[in-house]
Order: structure tokens, then C-alpha cells, then sequence
């Protein structure tokens, strides 16, 4: 999409030049074939840019009146799936300015009066990514809320917290969900915020440099939605900020859901069964009748590897590029295009399974038990209790611990007279210490894992969420 076609037979732009384009010219060039995506905002930008035209003096009125009546067939047609694209026309904006004239006629050359297809596809591709991160919004909420119906469900359930995926200490299933729901509220942050940085309207920018004719942006910015026209002319038809800031947030909101769907992958798997998924988000195999494969969540953790990938490619495509446009901005759109639908399949699968998940409580206490998981707070006590300093204590809890792995046992089992061949000051209330429940109901610091501090964090994730 640029002001510099190379087609000769083509009456909107064809006078510059003398011979037609080699067809592999054409099909590198074209790019109707993934633009058309954007009709609705090019419908919208054309049809504000026509009233500011006519209210500034620069249309007449019955001009004006023929093009917006134009555009809203044009508009049906598309939706209906009737409209004829053209790879001759290049790109979406050609393309309705064509039907447009085969319409109404000689008005339909007016409309590109003081804007060029630079401010014009700056302007529709602004309004498309800023629709996305308003449905990455409404898809981040919906899967908060379906972690947090998981985490009230099991608020006080133990299972075992791992660090390099080892026994560390116990912690509550509540607390686990509750870990993503904070992931993924920064992540929607940074799509409001992206969105807020992105909300200046380019049109009116012209090829660059602006326009001589009297026009009123101010009016065009608050017609489409934004909070202002972008101030430097260079600025609003060369930036492509917007997309890789949405890029970005979707880079950090796929990884997110990937670490998710492997956890999901790992907890539902026969060494652990943590989990089971429903029939849903699972498949069979088609020579072991026994398997029950998780192939949603591996299917989203493999997808979420193409956000990554466009978002690499949009800055690779970007950072060599002087002011103002460059044909090589006609690449930004596809990598964007599908990476939001890649977030929004991901977003929304995972809120299926996540709806639709059953965790195993049994399963996740047992585990929480095994491991010497309460290790820590045998230390902690011994702290607490007999005043010993923690390095003291973290020796004589290893001892306690390679005792207990002499005798096949976990730390509860161990005799008061085994504790205290260790240290000589450990009475019985240590073992008020030692269950993972206990372990559990013990941590209230603030953001700890506590049950009691799980339903405080629910409580507050519910009235933000609304």
C-alpha cells in the first residue's frame, strides 16, 4: 500500500507511467488478499473523512451525501460475501474506491481529496489493533475469571509447590490458580496500556508531509474514536509502534499461556494425575486404546510459538527503515493479523479447559505430603521455638530429613525421640508443625499461600473483575 503503484492501466493512478507490471510484480505487490480485512475500518475512516470534507468547505454537501450513501453499499456487499476483489487494485482502499465510482460516479474521485493511501492504511490498521487489544481485554477476563472459579473451589486444597520442578514446599491450589490470574491481569494491563499510547488518529498526515487544504482533523479523530490526531505528519504514516506494542503484549500473554498448557500437559499425565480434562480438550490415540492425550494444551503451547514469531518478524521488518513510508510496511499487517487470532484461539481454549477441568484433591495432598515438603517449616519452627539461628537449623532439619530417608518415612513419621537425637530442645509440638496443612494455614504473610489469604486475593480479583 503506497502512493507510488506501478500500474499503467489502471485509471485511478496510471498516467505516471508507460508499461504495465511483470506479473510477479503484481504478486508481490498486491496485497488485497490479506487487507481486505480490513474493510470495516477503511469504510469508517473514508466515510469520516468525507463529513470532515464537507464540513470544512471542501466537498459539496450532495458530494459528501453520494459517497457516504456509496460506502454503506459498499459495506453491505462485503458483508454479504458479494463484493468483487480485484489483485489488479492492489489493496483494500483501491478496491472500494473502484466500487465506489462504479456506484455513484465522478463524487468518488473527490473522496481521496487531501489524504493519501499512507495516512489511510495508518489509520485502518490503528483502528483494527485497537479493536484486538479490546477483545484481548475481554478474553483476558473471561479466562481470570474461569482461574478463579478453580481457585475458590480450592482455596484450602495442599498441593505440592515445586522449584526445578522438584518437592519444594506445599502450597494450595487456590494459590496456584491464583499465581496465573496476577500473570494474566498484567498482561491485560498492558494491552490497556498499548491501547491508550496507540488512541492518535494519523489521517490527515497525507503522504507525509500534510496538506494544504483546509482540514479539520480535530473532527476526524473524535469521529473514529480517538483521543487526538498524532502531531508530526513523519510520525503518524511511518510509526507502526502501535503494532509492535500489541505485539509485544501478546508475546508476554503467549508465554503466559503456554507455561499454563504445559502445566496442564504435565498434572494430567498418569505420573501425576493432578488433573483430568475434559473430553472437550482431549483426544484418543489411534493404536493405544488407553490413551487420553492432551492435545489442546499441546496444541496451544505449540501456537503460542507463532506470536513469538511475528513479533521478531514485525521488528525485523522495522528497524532498518528510514521516514517516512517504505513498501516494506505493506509486511506488518499479516504477521498482526494472525497473531491476534492465533491469542484469541489460544485465550479462549484455554478458558474451555479450564472450565471444564477437574482437579483431583486426593491426589494433590498425597503429593503435597510427599518429598519431605514440610521441611522448611521443621527449620522455621526450630527457629521460632528454641531461638537457634536459621543455619543451625537448616543443618539440623537435613540431618532430621536423611534420617527419615534411612528409614523410608517422611518427617511426620519420624519418633519425638528421633527428633531429638538430632537436637536435644525439639518437643512434640513440632509435629503441629509438620502436615501439609498445617504447612499451609501457617503462611499469612501478605500474597502468601495461606487459605485464608487465597479467599482475601478471590474476594479482590472479583470486585476488579466486576
Amino acid at each position: 500500500m503506497t502512493d507510488n503503484p506501478q500500474t499503467a492501466g489502471n485509471a485511478m493512478w496510471g498516467g505516471r507511467f508507460s508499461a504495465g507490471p511483470d506479473a510477479i510484480m503484481t504478486a508481490i505487490n498486491a496485497s488485497i488478499g490479506f487487507d481486505r480485512r480490513l474493510f470495516a475500518q477503511d469504510i469508517a475512516g473514508s466515510r469520516a473523512h468525507a463529513a470532515m470534507l464537507a464540513a470544512c468547505g471542501i466537498l459539496s454537501d450532495s458530494d459528501a451525501a453520494a459517497i457516504r450513501e456509496g460506502l454503506l453499499t459498499v459495506l453491505s456487499e462485503i458483508e454479504a460475501g458479494e463484493f468483487p476483489f480485484s489483485t489488479a487494485l492492489e489493496d483494500i482502499h483501491m478496491n472500494v474506491e473502484a466500487r465506489l465510482k462504479e456506484i455513484i460516479g465522478a463524487p468518488a474521485g473527490r473522496l481521496h481529496t487531501a489524504r493519501s493511501r499512507n495516512d489511510q492504511v495508518a489509520t485502518d490498521f490503528r483502528l483494527w489493533v485497537r479493536a484486538q487489544c479490546d477483545a484481548a481485554l475481554s478474553g483476558l477476563a473471561a479466562l481470570q475469571r474461569a482461574l478463579l472459579a478453580q481457585a475458590e473451589a480450592g482455596a484450602d486444597w495442599p498441593m505440592p509447590g515445586f522449584t526445578h520442578l522438584q518437592v519444594a514446599q506445599p502450597v494450595t491450589w487456590g494459590h496456584h490458580m491464583l499465581a496465573y490470574v496476577e500473570m494474566f491481569g498484567r498482561d491485560a494491563g498492558r494491552f490497556a496500556d498499548a491501547r491508550a499510547r496507540m488512541n492518535e488518529c494519523p489521517l490527515g498526515a497525507a503522504a507525509l508531509a500534510g496538506t494544504s487544504f483546509p482540514i479539520d482533523r480535530q473532527m476526524t479523530a473524535a469521529a473514529l474514536g480517538f483521543d487526538r490526531p498524532m502531531a508530526n505528519s513523519l510520525d503518524a504514516v511511518s510509526d507502526r509502534d502501535f503494532a509492535l506494542e500489541f505485539l509485544s503484549a501478546a508475546a508476554i500473554c503467549a508465554l503466559h499461556l503456554s507455561r499454563l498448557a504445559e502445566e496442564l500437559v504435565i498434572w494430567s499425565s498418569a505420573q501425576f494425575r493432578f488433573v483430568r480434562l475434559s473430553d472437550r480438550f482431549t483426544t484418543g490415540s489411534s493404536i493405544m486404546p488407553q490413551k487420553r492425550n492432551p492435545d489442546a494444551a499441546e496444541l496451544l503451547r505449540a501456537k503460542m510459538g507463532r506470536i513469538l514469531g511475528a513479533t521478531v518478524a514485525l521488528f525485523t521488518v522495522m528497524k532498518g527503515l528510514p521516514l517516512a513510508y517504505s513498501k516494506d510496511m505493506q509486511e506488518d499487517k499479516e504477521q498482526v493479523f494472525d497473531a491476534a487470532d492465533t491469542l484469541m484461539l489460544g485465550l479462549a481454549a484455554m478458558e474451555g479447559m479450564l472450565r471444564d477441568l477437574a482437579a483431583d484433591p486426593a491426589r494433590l495432598e498425597a503429593a503435597a505430603a510427599a518429598g519431605f515438603s514440610t521441611a522448611t517449616d521443621l527449620a522455621d519452627w526450630l527457629v521460632r521455638a528454641l531461638g537457634l539461628p536459621f543455619r543451625e537449623a537448616h543443618h539440623v532439619t537435613g540431618a532430621l530429613v536423611r534420617r527419615a530417608e534411612a528409614r523410608g518415612c517422611d518427617l511426620p513419621d519420624l519418633t519425638l525421640e528421633e527428633m531429638q537425637a538430632a537436637h536435644p530442645g525439639i518437643t512434640a509440638e513440632v509435629f503441629e508443625v509438620l502436615g501439609v496443612r498445617n504447612s499451609v494455614a501457617s503462611r499469612t504473610s501478605y500474597g502468601g499461600t495461606a487459605p485464608v489469604r487465597v479467599r482475601e486475593q478471590i474476594a479482590a480479583w472479583k470486585e476488579r473483575l466486576g
